[in-house]
């Protein structure tokens, strides 16, 4: 059982419509969607959830009315400005604001103040016409996202391991931060989705650097390299440079939207299309050099 994990260097590069594409023609694959922030792969999949499980982010600080004195000695010491007054002249704590630091928990003379485990985020095993697909929801502005893509993809492995899956795709977050480097970690292949971009190659090549520090093979996919030919050129001979195969190009595809809109994958939508016969050819790249 092989691990590929798909990311981009920045947001809207086309990364989860390669995924979701390559769902289409890959078989006997356990997916994982590790955008635990904006996890959008379910709304291609329709996915039927058959297990939910709560994810504990941490705790929040919780003021206790009857108790408090209003003496503002919190306020004072809190350096994120998470507690106020509400309009009933009552200290209260923002959750949005708040990171769990107990310090007004320690510093509060009433003992008025305590903590409470944050349970607002959720992940869950569903099934989907393509198989099994772990995938999560985290609230607005919760943390731990690192933590909870490693949860995700340790159930994802199980899972594989379980029903003898040949393939685990992750669907990554972009960029290079903590649920990247979560998800890079211990994969078998990087697939990095670039757009033809000055700012999509500048973040693509950090996003390289991350892949090599963990010393996992990569790979590429220049999505709509049509649109900047020019560009296409640079990534082409940054790849070419960094001895990075380029598994594939694909065009600019208007259908591509609409196949989203329908909430179906490219290949189901237009299978006739150019760009879905390029990603037939894409899979066939990344399966032989896991094989």
């Amino acid at each position: 059982m092989k691990e590929i994990t798909i990311l981009s260097g920045k947001g809207g590069t086309g990364k989860t419509s390669v995924t979701a594409a390559l769902a289409s023609v890959a078989k006997n694959v356990v997916f994982c969607d590790n955008d635990v922030d904006a996890a959008d792969l379910h709304l291609i999949f329709n996915p039927q959830i058959m297990e939910s499980y709560a994810f504990d982010s941490g705790s929040k600080a919780v003021i206790n009315t009857d108790d408090c004195l209003n003496c503002g000695f919190c306020v004072d010491h809190c350096r994120l400005d998470a507690i106020h007054l509400n309009s009933s002249g009552q200290l209260e704590v923002n959750n949005f604001q708040c990171e769990g630091c107990r310090l007004c928990e320690r510093v509060c003379p009433a003992e008025a103040i305590s903590m409470i485990e944050n349970n607002n985020n959720f992940w869950y095993v569903s099934e989907t016409r393509f198989g099994t697909l772990i995938h999560a929801k985290m609230g607005p502005g919760e943390e731990n996202s690192g933590k909870l893509v490693t949860e995700v993809r340790r159930k994802a492995k199980e899972i594989a391991v379980e029903t003898k899956a040949d393939f685990i795709i992750n669907d990554g977050p972009p960029g290079i931060g903590c649920s990247a480097i979560a998800s890079v970690t211990g994969t078998d292949l990087v697939l990095i989705v670039i757009e033809p971009t000055l700012s999509g190659l500048h973040d693509a090549s950090r996003l390289v650097e991350l892949a090599e520090s963990f010393k996992i093979p990569i790979q590429a996919v220049i999505n709509k390299f049509d649109i900047n030919p020019e560009i296409t050129g640079k990534v082409e001979k940054y790849l070419s440079d960094k001895n990075i195969q380029l598994a594939g190009k694909l065009p600019f595809e208007p259908k591509m939207v609409e196949s989203m809109v329908a909430e179906k994958t490219i290949i189901e939508f237009a299978p006739a299309e150019k760009i879905s016969r390029e990603i037939y050819s894409i899979w066939k790249k990344i399966a032989v050099n896991l094989t």
